[in-house]
Parts: structure tokens; sequence; C-alpha cells
């Protein structure tokens, strides 16, 4: 009788009060005791009602990596550039200064704020100022024309630019293309004492530039209580994608993106605490994969760099002890091909992605003392989201082998939800068998909110069955691994096979001869298109390489179909800044070549 009594007093409570208390009964199996199972709807109810405070719901942002570095690491270094050098402590009181400065001036929450500037001390500062002062930061590529640049200020309607003093007349150039009545952006000249001495004196600063970075610093607060963000949902960063397409997209992302994309790339890479960190990926690329706030977290050092080169780098390794480093495969290609070059002393880690790394460049690269981590990411994620997860057993495998798996792009970096490759028609997934092609698709909390003023282009990526389509080709191998194979737009389809030009171009970076490798579709009127490569050879070769060399060479070690029908021998490739060969500018170029005449076979 007391049981029954439970039973209908529980009832009572569940009937008496809210839908949800409803639902709460269902979910309670009949088949328990009738006094646990009322014990359980109560408890359930009593869960229900502890929601989310202030105390527990701070909103999600890395700036907050900058405050822990002045607290934990305020006298280990942060900055080093040629002689220049400041702690923890004082970058964090510039950044607030600066901030400040943002604040007091009416720039705040939603204004565009744009940097055009090199790997200088006050690009990776303004990667925290801007943002604290509730602003949205743009960084700008620095080797974009001035009509690109003066396309990107207006799209993003920047309030403010950073200028580097030796960009000064690019960007003035972009502001003249502005149409007559548009509003222009007040500006702020970069000086630099160390690389550019002449421009470093005021006396020179005209009606074109507000002030400069310094003198925003002085007028600072340094006790600036910066602008944290009213939802972590509030947008951060508006960078724009690279140009390897020719139709760069405004790319919009939030504090929480960034902090869990920060924290995974930590994780992913395994950075340990006070890492010394040289700045070989330029910032404006996707703000460094992240890495800008990054090193805060861990109180890294940070080497900056206005320009490198091969000796460069290998002199800053030298130099400060160098442990990490990023860069995009054409910097690998760099180190391994350098005339000079030593085995380093001690093993440095660096992480590459952007486009898959020929695995013989992996091999020569490792020989010299690199330990290469392998990421992939787009713009819309932020930085490298994916990442090739090393297996100790591989260890034991022949060089060659490693090489090949390391090339392989992997498996979702820790806090990613997932990743597929699926037909971009029907949405299922391919087979997992390393040969099936489709789709790269994501899904995780550092997938951008969307494009700028785009949404039919936000629309037609982030789709409705929950997933980001990349437009990359990709297979998805037995154990899991992810393979990316082409750009949709880059796949040849010759005589009804597809030719995936990133094959190709493994093949080719074989060749002892080869220092950089691009293969494209030219037109065929028999086949419809067929694979063209444009090839750069290393310096120094006693005799180059003919176009029938190279053919003969890779007949010898891919199928005929795959093999270049023609070969364009060039002393550079064409490159967005971040070391991304444009393959848009060889293909107008292979497309002009019209019909190769070659034979049928």
């Amino acid at each position: 009788m007391r049981c029954r009594t439970e039973i209908q007093t529980s009832h009572m409570i569940l009937h008496g009060q809210n839908l949800q208390k409803r639902r709460l009964k269902s979910s309670f199996p009949w088949s328990l005791n009738p006094r646990k199972r009322y014990r359980l709807i109560l408890l359930k109810a009593k869960m229900d009602e502890l929601k989310p405070v202030a105390a527990n719901s701070c909103p999600l942002t890395p700036l907050t990596f900058l405050e822990r570095a002045a607290t934990a690491y305020g006298d280990c270094p942060s900055i080093i550039y040629n002689d220049t050098s400041y702690t923890w402590s004082h970058t964090h009181r510039r950044c607030l200064q600066l901030a400040s400065s943002l604040s007091s001036n009416g720039f705040t929450r939603g204004d565009v704020v744009s940097v055009i500037a090199p790997n200088i001390p006050a690009m990776y500062e303004l990667q925290f100022a801007v943002p604290m002062s509730g602003a949205v930061l743009n960084n700008i590529n620095t080797r974009l024309d001035a009509r690109t640049i003066s396309i990107l200020m207006r799209h993003s309607e920047s309030k403010l630019v950073f200028v580097d003093c030796l960009s000064r007349a690019l960007v003035l150039e972009a502001i003249s293309l502005f149409p007559p009545n548009s509003p222009r952006p007040t500006l702020v000249l970069i000086t630099d004492d160390d690389d550019a001495p002449e421009l470093s004196s005021l006396s020179w600063l005209n009606a074109d530039f507000w002030c400069t970075y310094e003198s925003m610093v002085e007028k600072g607060d340094p006790e600036f209580k910066w602008v944290q963000p009213l939802s972590e949902w509030d947008p951060m960063i508006l960078n724009y994608t690279s140009g390897t397409t020719s139709s760069p997209k405004g790319v919009i992302h939030c504090h929480r993106g960034i902090f869990i994309l920060t924290v995974g790339s930590l994780i992913d890479w395994a950075v340990p605490k006070q890492p010394v960190y040289l700045w070989t990926l330029p910032i404006f690329h996707a703000n460094g994969w992240t890495y800008t706030w990054g090193m805060a977290a861990v109180g890294g050092t940070n080497i900056c760099l206005r320009k490198f080169d091969a000796r460069t780098i290998y002199s800053m390794i030298k130099k400060h002890g160098v442990t990490h480093m990023c860069g995009a495969p054409v910097v690998l290609n760099m180190l391994a091909n350098f005339p000079n070059r030593e085995p380093l002393k001690s093993p440095v880690e660096i992480l590459t992605a952007g486009a898959p790394p020929p695995a013989a460049v992996l091999f020569r690269i490792e020989e010299l003392g690199f330990v290469v981590s392998h990421g992939y990411g787009l713009t819309e994620t932020a930085g490298f989201v994916v990442s090739c997860a090393w297996k100790r057993r591989w260890n034991q495998l022949p060089a060659n082998e490693r090489a090949r798996l390391k090339a392989r792009q992997g498996v979702g970096i820790a806090g990613f939800t997932e990743i597929d490759v699926v037909d971009p028609k029907t949405g299922a997934s391919v087979k997992r068998d390393g040969s099936s092609l489709g789709e790269v698709v994501l899904r995780g909390g550092c997938v951008m909110l969307g494009y700028l003023k785009d949404p039919i282009g936000t629309s037609k990526c982030l789709k409705d069955d929950g997933w980001f389509y990349t437009g990359d080709v990709g297979v998805m191998h037995p154990d899991g691994y992810l393979e990316v194979k082409d750009r949709s737009k880059d796949v040849i389809i010759s005589g009804g096979e597809n030719i995936s030009s990133v094959e190709v171009e493994s093949v080719l970076y074989t060749n002892p001869a080869v220092n950089e490798a691009a293969v494209v579709a030219r037109p065929d009127d028999f086949w419809g298109e067929t694979p063209c490569a444009f090839l750069s050879l290393k310096e120094g070769l006693s005799q180059k390489p003919s176009e029938k060399d190279i053919i003969d060479f890779c007949r010898e070690k891919m199928p005929h179909y795959m093999v270049p029908k023609s070969v364009v021998f060039k002393d550079e490739l064409p490159k967005t800044s971040t070391g991304k060969i444009q393959k848009f500018v060889l293909r107008e170029i292979a497309r002009g070549m019209g019909s190769s005449m070659v034979s049928r076979k």
C-alpha cells in the first residue's frame, strides 16, 4: 500500500508541474523498484533546477592566456626581435595600453581593425590588443597588390588600419583606389628603428597617418580593464582566404572557436612549457595557426622575423636554441635544399600544413634533424584541425614508408568533433579503402561562423546535414586516417580518368633535379585535358633535364595516363605569401598554351 501511495505521489508531482517533469516520468523504466524510481525522479528534477550562472559560464576566449602569461612567466622573455627583447609582463602591459587607446578613441565592439605588417613585435601584440578593445581583428596579407587590399578594406568596412612602415606606399595606393564618397579608414603607422631607421622619425609623418603605433601605446592606460566578450560567440577574427582560388572570402571566427582550436593545437603538437618558437609562418596567415595565443598559454619565447631565408632560419635556430616552428611545405623544401646545410645539434619540431608535403621532401628534412608533424586545416577552421598522429610502431618501418605515412593528413585533433570523406552528391561516406575519392567534410567547435556578407557562399559549405564541405578531395584509409588528394578544382579528368595532381607532384619531387613542382590541367582536343607540369630546378645543376627526361622519369614510376604530357620550366613558381603555389595562375598559362599535341596512347 505504501509503495502504491508513493507511485501516486510521484504522479501528482509530475502532472501538477510542467511538461519537462512529465518527460522525466517516461525517462525512467517501470521495471525499476517503485521506491527507487521515485527517488530518481526527484533527483533528476533537482538536477534540472541547476542552471548556468555567472561563476560557471564565463565566455571562452584565448585573450585570457595573456594575463596568465604575465602572472606565471612575467619575467621570462616573450618576444625577441633583432636586439629588442620583451618579457611577458612588458607585453601584457603594452597590449593593455594599446587596447585602452583604441577603446578611448572610439574603436570598440563590432568595429573592424585591420593590420598590414610582417612578423614584427607590433604584429604579435595586435593579435591580443585589438580584440581586447572589443574590436574585430583583420590581418591583411602584405604581399597582395594595392587593388586587392583596397577591395578587402572596403569589403570589411575597416575603421582603422595599422600599417607597417615598409607597406606605407602600398596602403596609400590602395586608399587612393576607394570610390570618391567611400569612407576612408584611419591609418596608424608602425615604425621600425631596427629595419627601417630612416622611417622611424616623425618628421615625414603627414596628414595620411593619424599617429604612430608607439604613440598609441604610450598614451594608453596600463590598468585598462579590457573589453571582454558579451558572448563567446561574439566575432573576434576576420580572415580572408589565401587567394589560391583567386577569389578570397571573409571568414568570421568567434572567441569560442579560437579558444578551442588554440588549446587543441597545443595538445596535439605536444607543445611543452616555455618553448622557443621561430616565426617563419606569417602571422597574417590564419593568425599563425593560433600559435600567437598559444605561445602565451605556455609562456613561450617568440622569435620574430621581418623576412627570412634558409640561411636566416638556420642562424636563428643556432643563436636562440629554437625548439618549434611552423611553415608550409615550401619552407621544408627551402631548408632541405640549402647548399651549406648541416645536421642540427638539437632536434627542432616543425609543423607543416597547407598542402600535402611530398614524401621525398619529408625524408630529406628529417635526415637533417627536424622532427616533422603534418596537419591539415583551412582558413575556415582557423588553423589545422587534422593531424597525422604518429604511432610508435611506425618508427620500425623503413624510411620511405615512414615518410609516406607522415604525408597523410591523419585524424581529428583533440577537441575537434568529426571528419569524414563523403560523396558530395549524396552525402554518404565513401569506403574506407584508401582509394575511393570523395569530398572532405568537417564538424567541430572551431569551424567558422560564416563568410562576411555572403549568405549564399556560407550556405553552400555549411550545409543542413551538419557538415562543413571543404572542397578538398580525399580518401579515408582503413585505419581511419584521412589523406587529401587534391582540391576539387585541381583534379584533372583525362579521358574519363580522375588524376590527382598531388600524386603526380609527389613523384616529380623524387627527381633529384626538381626544386618545385605543380601540376595542372591543360586543354586537349582528344582527352579533354591532360596533366601539365610546371617545374623549377635546383641551382648548381651540371646538366639540366629536358622535357623528355622528366616525362620518361614519370613513365617509369606511374601509370601512363597520369604522366604529364607537357612540362614547363620556370625560375620560380608563383606563390602566395604563405608559400602555397597559385595553381589558378598556372591554369591560366596552361589554358593559353592551347591543346597539347601529344601521342594518343
